[in-house]
Order: C-alpha cells, then structure tokens, then sequence
C-alpha cells in the first residue's frame, strides 16, 4: 500500500506544475478558482438542447472529474465506458469552446476511434482521428491547441527552451497539418501524414509520441491497451449507444449540427452492427475467476524445486435468471437456451427463474447438454429487485437477466450484470448502470 503522505505530495507536485495549453500564463490559483466554479452538467444540459445526437452520446458514459490527465478523453476502464475530464483544463474555455470539446469526444466513439478502426503508428493514428473530427467543429468551437486541417499551430509559450530541431520539426509539423483540406475521412488524413518526410523521420527516430505541440485537446491514453477481445466486447457496447442516439436522432429530426456525411457514416457503422451472440460471449468470456490449484508440473517462481508451483482454470460462475412474465415467449427462450448451450463449455450457469421473488427450490445447475424440465414455475409480476438482491447476496463472478425489460430500474450492482432482451423489446428505463451489458437478441432469418 503507498504511502498516504507521499501519495499526497505526488499529487500536490503534479498539481503545482501543471501548465493549460491554451492559458499557460495563467496561475494555478486563477485555474483553481474557474474549475471550482464550474459546473459540467450546465453545458450537458445546454447541449441537449443544441445538439442532442452528441448530448446522448455523452449521457451514456460516467463522467469523471480526474487531475489524472491534463486535459479530457473517452476510455473503457474498470468495466465502464467513461469519459475523464480536467477541471482545470475544461474551465478555462468558454461555453462554444466547451461544447465543442463534448462534441470531440462523442464523435471518438460513434466513428469507432477508440474500439474497431486502429491503425499503426497509433500516434499517427490519433492524430488523423482529430483532424478528421475537428473538421466538423466551428472555428468558435475550436480550443486553440486542438489539430485542425488549414489551421497552423500556436507557438508554444516554452518554444524558446525547445531544441533547435524541435523548433524546426514544429513548424514543419504547422504547415503540413496548414496544407490540409476539411472534411478528409480519418484513414485519408492517415495515409496523408504518412507520406510526409518530417513525420517519417519522427517515426523512425521513435520521437512521434513525445514531439511538444502534438498532444492536441484530449487524451489518447489507454485505447491501445485493450486485447482484441476486449476490444470486441468494448464495441458492442458502443455501437449500442450510438444507435440509440441515431434512431432518436431520425425519429425526432435531432441531428443539429452533424453534417449530412457524418450521419451516413455513422448510419452505415451502425448498419454493421456486432451480432448480440457476439457480445453475450464477451460477457461470458470477461466473467473470469481463477480456481487455483498446486500443480508439481509448473514451477514455483519463489521456491523453484523446493514447493510446487499452482496452476488456474477459469471457469466463471454466472447466473442465469429468467423472467416469467408472459410476454417472454417459448420461442424467445429457446433461443436463449440455445446459446447457453453453446457457451457451457465456457462457464458454469445456475438457472433460476423470478418474479417478484427468485424461485430458489427450482433452481438448475446448467452443464452441457442439460435441458430445463419446465419453462416456467412463477407467474407473478415482474421485479428487477429481486435478482439484484439475490445475486448479491449468492456471489457469483457474473449474472444474466434474461427479460423483455418491462419493469422499473433496480439498484446499483456491485457484480457483473448483463440484460438479455427478447427480439424486439427494451429496458423499461432508460439509464442502466454504466458497467451493465445490454443484448438485444434477434430472431433468426428464416431461409425459403
């Protein structure tokens, strides 16, 4: 465990040193006195009114007031789709330019940025993807340090202290990103960068990760960390949102200010939507808890030759509970039931069914090739509380609500949960836990 105090004056070091982009001539205390008088939730509520496509987005991840970055970025960490946000950094702007970094930041996840379009270098990468998005902002919208086609750089407040090569490589960097026409597409802005000589050299020399005056206006940290599994699972999620957003977006003709191109593409990403099976798998595959054992085949790192060393199953321990309100059908439960089946190699699974209570006398320890006896032993109202609770107090690594969402949200989980809905139905509410799973099954095409 570190040290509280030392933590502290880490914390506090960091803190005194921190310079903002745009305003570094401000002090500490002037940036200190903004952030505190700050209020996110006002510009959220403003760009719900302006721009609700982007508002939606934003609504859909937590939101987390961090000095751990210096200025903003969307990240999945912790199971949870979060966007991490400076105070010092956001509150020096005014409200356009606040907006507009909201903006930035919703357009990263619905054009697959942060999950299923990756290039390398990934420095390249990143920067492409701001170009690229910047070119939808105003220029009223635009934080001075942001990248932007046809727009050189500011000259940084320490430029006389970098190196005369720095120096030079900047503003080469300035007028190549000058040079650019709006409203490339991410890979085109790629391939454009690619081609320059400066940026070639950087690359060769390893320096496009610490070259002054690239950071641009949010945080790319931590989407280069995430296994092609993870990766898969994180996109599901995404996509749900953003298709959320965009059918809310046509139903209502509340695009605002996302231009006819962007929609299209967001349209056709949406288009390519993971299949449910997909990320009901990822689920399963994440809900891991290791079982340890003493193995004299593995060596003991510690006590080579001396102790055996342990090897791990993982074998996750998920729930399964099932709803028996009416309108979950035969059909929608086989359908269920047929990939349970399918992925019982992968975990173990307890079957329960509920109402208002959890049915604990009829519960089914699933294995492979086990069929339920009877599809339904309740036939009450239907309560989300009692699954909740009963999952908390059991432990399992994981559990699975399989429903047709038609009942009030439950509280807070602490456990891993997913919601299983049937073809065609949607949670009754409208804000589930940020670390909760949504599937939304779909019926198989019939051929003939």
């Amino acid at each position: 465990m570190a040290d509280t105090g030392t933590a502290q004056m880490g914390n506090e070091k960091t803190k005194a040193e921190y310079k903002h982009p745009d305003f570094p001539e401000r002090s500490l205390e002037r940036l200190q006195k903004d952030a505190d008088g700050f209020n996110l939730d006002d510009h959220l509520v403003a760009l719900l009114f302006k721009e609700p496509f982007y508002a939606d987005i934003i609504r859909s991840l937590h939101k987390e007031r961090t000095e751990k970055i210096p200025t903003a970025g969307v990240l999945f960490k912790d199971d949870i789709m979060k966007m991490w946000w400076n105070p010092l950094f956001l509150a020096a702007y005014n409200s356009a330019q606040v907006s507009g970094i909201l903006k930035h930041e919703s357009l990263h996840l619905a054009l697959e940025h942060t999950t299923t379009r990756r290039y390398n270098p990934h420095v390249l990468w990143n920067w492409a993807c701001d170009l690229a998005i910047n070119s939808t902002l105003t220029e009223e919208e635009m934080p001075p340090c942001g990248l932007r086609p046809g727009k050189k750089f500011n000259i940084p407040h320490d430029f006389s202290e970098w190196t005369p090569e720095q120096q030079a490589r900047h503003l080469k960097l300035s007028a190549l990103i000058e040079s650019f026409p709006l409203h490339l597409t991410s890979e085109e802005y790629f391939a454009r960068l690619l081609e320059d000589e400066t940026v070639k050299e950087m690359m060769a020399k390893g320096e496009g990760e610490v070259q002054p005056g690239m950071d641009g206006m949010d945080d790319h940290s931590g989407w280069d960390e995430l296994s092609d599994e993870e990766r898969e699972y994180v996109a599901g999620k995404v996509r749900q949102a953003v298709k959320e957003a965009m059918e809310k977006a046509d139903s209502k003709n509340a695009w605002g200010s996302v231009p006819a191109g962007m929609r299209e593409e967001i349209r056709k990403k949406v288009r390519g939507e993971i299949d449910w099976r997909s990320v009901l798998k990822q689920f399963v595959g994440a809900t891991h808890r290791a079982d340890r054992t003493s193995s004299v085949f593995r060596v003991n790192k510690k006590y080579p030759g001396i102790h055996p060393g342990f090897s791990r199953e993982y074998t996750p321990r998920i729930h399964v509970y099932m709803d028996q309100s009416g309108s979950v059908g035969d059909d929608d439960i086989a359908l269920f039931f047929g990939e349970l089946t399918a992925l019982s190699t992968r975990a173990q699974f307890t079957l329960f069914y509920f109402d208002t209570e959890v049915d604990e006398e009829n519960k089914l320890e699933w294995r492979k090739g086990t069929l339920p006896k009877t599809l339904r032993t309740r036939c009450g109202g239907t309560d989300f509380e009692a699954p909740t609770r009963h999952a908390a107090k059991t432990k399992p690594e994981g559990y699975i609500i399989l429903t047709d969402g038609g009942a009030p949200k439950p509280s807070h989980s602490r456990i891993r949960r997913a919601w299983v809905l049937c073809p065609g139905q949607d949670l009754a509410f409208g804000d589930p836990d940020a670390k909760d799973v949504i599937v939304k099954m779909k019926k198989p095409i019939k051929e003939g």
